[in-house]
């Protein structure tokens, strides 16, 4: 792992290179996305079986139970909203 550390330097610090950025702005913007989309569903698989496992005991607290499952998903919204906005 350390013999590549000074080839991870210079892709990361652009210092052989030219001016390019590493990433293409396109690739990023999917790339940002991606991951946003990800941490998404990683949040939602807790979150939606802690929901149905109260909802199972109290109906009652479905309402409550859907707010808390659609909240990670504002998290793609906004990524998407911001790739917009910069692009």
């Amino acid at each position: 792992m350390l013999e590549i550390a000074p080839e991870i330097a210079n892709v990361l610090l652009q210092e052989g290179g030219s001016g390019a950025p590493a990433i293409p702005e396109n690739s990023a913007a999917a790339l940002a996305v991606g991951l946003a989309a990800f941490g998404a569903g990683y949040a939602e698989r807790g979150i939606g079986a802690a929901a149905v496992g109260a909802v199972a005991e109290d109906s009652d607290l479905f309402v409550r139970g859907l707010i808390f499952t659609v909240l990670p998903e504002t998290l793609v919204i906004l990524a998407l909203v911001t790739i917009f906005l910069v692009g």
